[in-house]
C-alpha cells in the first residue's frame, strides 16, 4: 500500500515552523490580556444551523465552502469556517452575557472547502476576538488601537493599513440594496459571472468584486453612505473622532462591506501588499443583532479575526522574527560512564528546578566523547556542561562554552547555577 498524505490545504506545521507561531500566539495573548481580553475554547463542531443562522443562508461561506456532514444521529454538523458564531452560541448558553460586559477571545483552526492558495488554506487558523455589552464608538476605537498596537509588537506597523466603513442599519441596507440591484440591473450582462449571481442573493458583496469591468461600473452606483441612518452616521464620525485624537491613520473605503451577514454599522479591515496581491490580514466590525438572531437577548458586539497563515508569512518574508526566537537549547549536560549519565541525569533535573525557562538537553545514546560533544554542538545550546571521573571526584563541572569562542572552566557545584546565570542570555519575553 501506498503512503496516505495530508488532505490538500491541509498542511502540516512542522516542528522548524512551531516556534515562529508559538512567537504570534503569545505575542497576542500578551497584548489582549493587557486590555483585559480573556481565553475562550469551543468546539470545531457545531450544529450546522449555528452558521445558516448567523453567518446568512446566500453567503458563499454557506452555499459552497462549509465541511457539513451528517453524523450516526442524523444530525446535520458543520466544521466551523469562522468562530464568532461558535463564540457568540458559547457564551449565550453559559449565561456570559447577562447584563454584563464580556471580552473575550479564541484561537484555533477553522475549515472552508476553497481553492487553496498561498496564505489560504482548507484548514487555516485563526486568532478572534470578541467583545459583548459596549455600544458606543468609544469600543470600536478601542479594538482598532489594540490591534495597532499589535502590529507594532511584531514589528509590523509600516507594512500594514486600515480601511474602515459604516454599513449602517439592516433597515439602511435594504433601501440601499434596493437602489444597488435597481442600478446594477441595468448592466447585469455586463457583470461577472460572480457579480451576476450575486445580483439575486446578496448583492452588497459586488461591491468586493475583484473583475476590474465590474469596478468600473460601481463608479457611478449609488453610494451606502447616502443611505446611512443618523445614528450609524453618529457613531461612525464618533469613531472616526477618536482614531483621530489617538492619531491612528486609515481610510475611509465605501466598498467594503465584509461578507458575512450578521455585520453592522462599523466593520474594517487591515490589509497588506507584502504577501504580493493585496491581502487582509485582519477583519471584523460590528454585530449587534447576532446574539439576538440565535435566540439570546439583545446584545451589541464588535469584534475581528485574524489570519495566522497569512501573518507568520509576513514575519517570515519580511524577516521580522527576533533572533531569540528559536527552539535551540541553553545548555547540554553530558556524563562519560554509567555514573556519570546517572550524575548528567541528577544534575539537569536540579538545574530544571532551578532554572525553570531554560531548554535543557542530557545526553542519551552512548557514544564516545566526540560524537556526545558533535551531538551538543548540534543541539544549538550556548553551553555543554561535562562529568568525567575527575568532575564525579571532585564535586565539580566542566564549562565548554559553544557559542562564544571563551574557554573552557572547571566551576564547583556550589557555583554552578551562578556562573551559568552569566553565561547564558537573559531569557526575552518572546521565549519565555
Amino acid at each position: 500500500m501506498g503512503k496516505i498524505n495530508a488532505i490538500r490545504g491541509m498542511n502540516d506545521i512542522l516542528p522548524d515552523q512551531s516556534p515562529t507561531w508559538q512567537y504570534l500566539e503569545r505575542t497576542t495573548a500578551r497584548i489582549l490580556h493587557g486590555y483585559g481580553y480573556h481565553e475562550i475554547r469551543m468546539p470545531v463542531v457545531e450544529q450546522t444551523d449555528l452558521f445558516k443562522r448567523s453567518i446568512g443562508e446566500v453567503t458563499d461561506i454557506v452555499e459552497k465552502e462549509m465541511y457539513t456532514f451528517e453524523d450516526r444521529n442524523g444530525d446535520s454538523l458543520t466544521l466551523r469556517p469562522e468562530g464568532t458564531a461558535g463564540c457568540v452560541r458559547a457564551a449565550e448558553q453559559h449565561g456570559l452575557l447577562y447584563n454584563q460586559v464580556r471580552k473575550l477571545w479564541y484561537t484555533g483552526p477553522m475549515f472552508r472547502h476553497e481553492r487553496p492558495q498561498k496564505g489560504r488554506y482548507r484548514q487555516f487558523h485563526q486568532i478572534g476576538v470578541e467583545c459583548f455589552g459596549l455600544s458606543g464608538p468609544d469600543i470600536d476605537a478601542e479594538v482598532l488601537l489594540m490591534t495597532a498596537r499589535l502590529w507594532k509588537a511584531l514589528g509590523l506597523t509600516p507594512h500594514v493599513r486600515l480601511e474602515i466603513n459604516s454599513i449602517g442599519t439592516p433597515e439602511a441596507r435594504r433601501a440601499y440594496r434596493e437602489a444597488l440591484v435597481a442600478y446594477l440591473s441595468d448592466y447585469r450582462d455586463e457583470l461577472d459571472d460572480d457579480s451576476q449571481r450575486r445580483l439575486e442573493t446578496n448583492p452588497l458583496r459586488i461591491l468586493d468584486s475583484k473583475a476590474q469591468h465590474t469596478q468600473a461600473l460601481l463608479k457611478d452606483a449609488p453610494v451606502l453612505a447616502d443611505y446611512l441612518d443618523d445614528e450609524s452616521r453618529d457613531h461612525f464620525d464618533g469613531l472616526c473622532r477618536r482614531l483621530d485624537a489617538a492619531g491612528l491613520e486609515y481610510a475611509v473605503n465605501p466598498g467594503l462591506v465584509r461578507g458575512l451577514d450578521y455585520y453592522g454599522k462599523t466593520v474594517f479591515e487591515w490589509v497588506t501588499d507584502s504577501l504580493g496581491a493585496q491581502g487582509t490580514v485582519c477583519a471584523g466590525g460590528r454585530y449587534d443583532g447576532l446574539v439576538s438572531q440565535l435566540g439570546g437577548k439583545p446584545t451589541p458586539a464588535v469584534g475581528f479575526a485574524m489570519g495566522m497563515e497569512r501573518l507568520v508569512l509576513m514575519l517570515e518574508s519580511l524577516d521580522l522574527i527576533p533572533d531569540s526566537v528559536n527552539d535551540r537549547a541553553d545548555l547540554y549536560v553530558l556524563g562519560m560512564g554509567e555514573a556519570g549519565e546517572a550524575e548528567a541525569a541528577r544534575l539537569s533535573e536540579h538545574l530544571r528546578d532551578a532554572m525553570p525557562d531554560r531548554m535543557i538537553l542530557t545526553h542519551c545514546g552512548g557514544g564516545g566523547f566526540k560524537s556526545r560533544m558533535k551531538k551538543a554542538d548540534r543541539s544549538g545550546a550556548a553551553v555543554a556542561l561535562i562529568l568525567g571521573e575527575d568532575e564525579l571526584s571532585g564535586d565539580t563541572v566542566t564549562l565548554k562554552p559553544l557559542r562564544s569562542g571563551e574557554e573552557q572552566r572547571t566551576v564547583s557545584r556550589s557555583e554552578l547555577t551562578e556562573t551559568l546565570a552569566g553565561l547564558l542570555s537573559p531569557v526575552s519575553e518572546s521565549t519565555a
